[in-house]
């Protein structure tokens, strides 16, 4: 059927054509550009032919003329004498420049049997090679070539030079260059084009006057075409699935789709009917006989929402009336709420996976879950976790009754009747809760006042509940890899809606993935009081109470791990004193285990009395094969305190298949009767001394590798330290962190000890971590405070012994005098035997100087030195042998004894027990 528009469409004025030529829409547009492409695509392959064409009649033209330019040099009279000539380039060289003046080439070059040139327009090319192929003109033969000589790409005719008996003895060479033959064809360029434009506009006005004449007869379209359109247009109306309304002027229906006529349910009769009589609601009636613009707007057409779109049709001309489109929103709007939660819910569970469990902290975990889901899910949110879990083991199986405890409450109100923090929570067995952790599945209770086992459990606290306006509940267990955790209880409340079947998977999904968040900080929990209680446990428990420092310390573990920091003191013979700090990198068990496998090896190569360089050494040396698969157990000899023992043996329970990736250290010597100090490092930080005056500064030691690298000697330095100087060890911990470099905190570290005259070493190690610890520690801090000590000249006694067994006896009376002067005269008996045995055998088997020395301590320390190197061995002697118990009787008699090295010998020294005598304090 015909409308309005097809009226409009034949009655189009013809003076339209040529732009509906141009648009090509038509089939007399479309032989209309077929026919400017057919004549365009001759234009241009005439011009291209004729170019072609000029191109190569130049090019042979100036062949032609370079050969014959060629030929009558080269046959010119006097041409092969002067080839012959001593220089033929003087005799040549005027002759072709004047040819080829007069001839128009632009060279003329001759040149011998060789190709050398004895002519060229450039004088600086004589004397060059040739550029062509000379070997045809060499046999006689005349040949044209094209090249790239010196003077550019070029045409160029190669001639032979014949002497009298016909020999060749030389090559005429003349030639144009490409770009001068290129200039020819350009002359007749625009010739060509002017031609090739003249015949475009001809042709294409001849092409018009067809296709216009065209257009007329057939109005765009020939019947058929027209006929095929409509029948097109017919079949996409009715195949829509949205309703399309056209409308007159006079708000009539002119054609309603079958997709409307189901939308309104229209009549059979409808079309050709005003719209006040098709029985349409008051609200669609009147928008769409206005014929006004309406967009997206929605109207009810009995159970259905429509959405109608409504446009003039008289906008550009055309008839007037109004085109309406329908379609069904109702089931889009249910579809668009349910894709709507799908979202709120999918964005609730991206948002938890990225706010749960950004630490390791269990409590801060349970806080997050609750966070996240007020108020996007519930109002209220109470989470209770089983207490083993909050000390990182694994929680009981649920029983009778379990026990929780309540980590973390978080609502739309602070003060919810739901229990605070840290309350203890009891799950009867028939309540909600205890069948969610039975099943392990989250329990629906959408009406709370109408459950009988809920309000069961706390029929008061209940009753609160209910009044506060809480009405809904779902209880998700908290369950990870197998292991039951505790509950997560959603509380909806006050004009929030109750909890429907649909939101059980939204409450498993979030607590599933805050239970193994929960469960990794379990994990961590637990790993990490092992890891710290190791490590305490390999640490000093108290440091001995000595005389000649006054010593504190602090440690701290990291909070994500503990690591292989440690610090110690060891009392020395002679009064003297050890202090170590050092530092396993890594953090862990294994780390804590090295630690103490290291502190074992200080404790055992100091009881050989070691140089701290030389036991650095060593200690490198025993790093170095520490973790091997072939490395043999750590040796060392007996003598270090019990509890390094202890740690040898926990450190070796512990699985070793990391290897050590680095270690560093500090060892210092101090000797309270010359108040030197004897300090080597291996990597780690420098000291800082207080001195007695209050200065403050770092002392400077030589800065020896990490252990475990081998191969690099370590060197010691000995500083005085006056009496009441303090030496702070520590390691990087305490200085570096995330916030702050190493720089700044060694400044720091200066910046609070400064001042710090007189304080005891507590106050001073509370000092400065009040000052310095970071409020999170990445890595573990230790911190050891010492203050030092001079003994008294008076508790000291000396005497140089000559190698003479006779000068014995005058010594041991000198001693009974000394002792006797101490109040230790019960003393006196035992002492002198010891002397006598140690200074007799450094008289029969050292070497003088023999020097002999009495130490009062806490305990009376008798030393002997001399020159010699040998050191006397225990051994028990038979009761043939008249001698060999001297050293035995040394071991009997005094609490210890040994042999230290020096620089100039040994010293063997023994201590005995100030038995009922209290020992005097410096």
């Amino acid at each position: 059927m015909a409308g309005p528009n097809d009226q409009q469409a034949s009655r189009r004025p013809p003076a339209r054509g040529l732009r509906v030529l141009l648009a090509g829409r038509s089939v007399a547009g479309q032989v209309f550009l077929l026919q400017v492409v057919v004549v365009l695509l001759l234009v241009a392959a005439a011009v291209v032919e004729l170019l072609v064409q000029a191109k190569h009649d130049s090019r042979q033209e100036v062949g032609n003329r370079s050969v014959a330019v060629a030929a009558a040099f080269a046959s010119a009279p006097g041409v092969a004498q002067a080839l012959a000539s001593p220089d033929p380039s003087a005799v040549l060289q005027p002759r072709a420049e004047e040819a080829r003046k007069r001839s128009g080439v632009d060279f003329i070059v001759v040149t011998d049997t060789e190709g050398t040139r004895y002519t060229h327009p450039v004088p600086d090319r004589i004397g060059e090679k040739f550029v062509g192929d000379i070997g045809p003109a060499l046999h006689g033969e005349v040949v044209t070539e094209t090249v790239t000589g010196t003077l550019g790409p070029l045409i160029q005719a190669n001639v032979p030079v014949f002497d009298a008996q016909g020999k060749v003895v030389g090559i005429v060479s003349a030639g144009i260059t490409i770009a001068k033959v290129s200039g020819v064809v350009n002359q007749i360029l625009p010739i060509l084009l002017g031609s090739a434009a003249v015949a475009m506009a001809l042709a294409m006005g001849g092409t018009w006057l067809i296709g216009r004449r065209l257009l007329r007869q057939t109005g765009g379209l020939g019947p058929l075409e027209m006929t095929r359109m409509y029948e097109h247009h017919d079949a996409v109306l009715h195949a829509v699935r949205e309703g399309v309304l056209i409308l007159d002027g006079d708000g009539r229906l002119q054609l309603a789709n079958d997709e409307a006529r189901r939308l309104l349910r229209l009549p059979a009769d409808a079309e050709g009917r005003p719209v006040g009589e098709l029985g349409l609601e008051t609200r669609a009636r009147e928008l769409l006989s206005s014929g006004r613009t309406v967009t997206d707007e929605v109207l009810p057409a009995g159970d259905r929402l429509l959405v109608l779109n409504n446009r003039p049709t008289d906008l550009n001309g055309g008839p007037p009336g109004s085109v309406a489109t329908l379609r069904d929103a109702t089931e889009l709007r249910a579809l668009s709420g349910r894709a709507e939660t799908a979202r709120t819910r999918l964005r609730l569970l991206y948002d938890a996976s990225v706010a749960i469990g950004t630490t390791l902290d269990i409590t801060r975990t349970a806080e997050e879950l609750a966070e996240v889901a007020v108020p996007r899910f519930a109002d209220y949110v109470t989470v209770d976790l089983a207490e083993p879990v909050l000390h990182g083991e694994e929680p009981l199986r649920p029983g009778p009754a379990v026990t929780m405890r309540r980590v973390a409450v978080s609502g739309v109100r602070p003060d919810p009747p739901l229990g605070p923090e840290g309350h203890p929570v009891v799950v009867p067995p028939s309540s909600p809760q205890a069948t969610g952790l039975t099943t392990g599945r989250a329990v629906l209770e959408p009406c709370l006042a109408d459950s009988a086992d809920w309000r069961r459990q706390d029929p008061e606290r209940n009753a609160k509940v209910l009044s506060f306006g809480i009405h809904s509940l779902i209880c998700a267990p908290l369950s990870a890899r197998g292991v039951l955790l505790g509950l997560v209880n959603f509380w909806r409340s006050q004009e929030s809606p109750p909890f429907e079947e649909d939101d059980l998977s939204l409450a498993e999904e979030l607590a599933a993935r805050a239970a193994v968040c929960i469960d990794n900080a379990r994990r961590f929990t637990r790993e990490h009081t092992m890891a710290e209680t190791l490590q305490r446990s390999l640490l000093p428990q108290k440091l001995p109470r000595l005389n000649a420092i006054d010593a504190a310390y602090r440690y701290l573990p990291a909070q994500a791990g503990v690591g292989g920091d440690w610090f110690d003191v060891l009392p020395l013979p002679g009064a003297r004193v050890a202090l170590v700090v050092g530092d396993v990198v890594g953090h862990g068990l294994h780390a804590a285990a090295t630690m103490g496998r290291l502190r074992t090896a200080v404790h055992n190569f100091s009881a050989l009395d070691l140089p701290p360089d030389e036991l650095l050494s060593h200690l490198d040396e025993l790093v170095g094969r520490m973790d091997r698969p072939d490395a043999l157990p750590d040796t060392g000899e007996d003598g270090g305190e019990d509890e390094g023992d202890d740690a040898s043996a926990v450190a070796g329970r512990v699985p070793g298949g990391t290897a050590v990736s680095g270690a560093t250290c500090l060892y210092a010597v101090y000797d309270p009767v010359s108040a030197v100090c004897t300090l080597a490092r291996a990597g780690h930080l420098l000291p800082a001394l207080v001195g007695p005056d209050g200065a403050v500064d770092f002392l400077e030691l030589p800065q020896g590798p990490p252990l475990g690298l081998g191969g690099m000697p370590f060197s010691a330095v000995e500083v005085v330290l006056p009496e009441d100087s303090t030496l702070v060890l520590y390691t990087d911990g305490l200085v570096e962190d995330r916030e702050r470099d190493i720089d700044e905190g060694l400044e720091q570290l200066l910046g609070v000890l400064a001042g710090r005259r007189g304080r005891d070493p507590e106050a001073i190690c509370g000092d400065v971590l009040d000052a310095m610890l970071p409020p999170d520690p990445a890595d573990d801090i230790a911190l050891l405070v010492a203050r030092t000590r001079v003994l008294d000249g008076s508790r000291v006694a000396e005497w140089d012994v000559p190698g003479d067994p006779a000068a014995v006896s005058g010594v041991r009376a000198a001693v009974s005098r000394r002792l006797a002067e101490w109040g230790l005269a019960e003393l006196s008996f035992t002492t002198e035997l010891l002397l006598s045995e140690l200074i007799t055998n450094a008289i029969r088997y050292g070497a003088e100087p023999i020097h002999v020395r009495l130490i009062l301590d806490r305990t009376l320390i008798c030393e002997v030195s001399d020159a010699g190197s040998t050191a006397p061995h225990l051994r028990y002697a038979a009761t043939t042998d008249e001698g060999g118990r001297g050293l035995f009787l040394v071991a009997q008699f005094a609490e210890r004894w040994g042999t230290r090295y020096t620089a100039t010998g040994k010293v063997i020294w023994a201590e005995q027990a100030l038995a009922g005598v209290t020992p005097p304090e410096w």
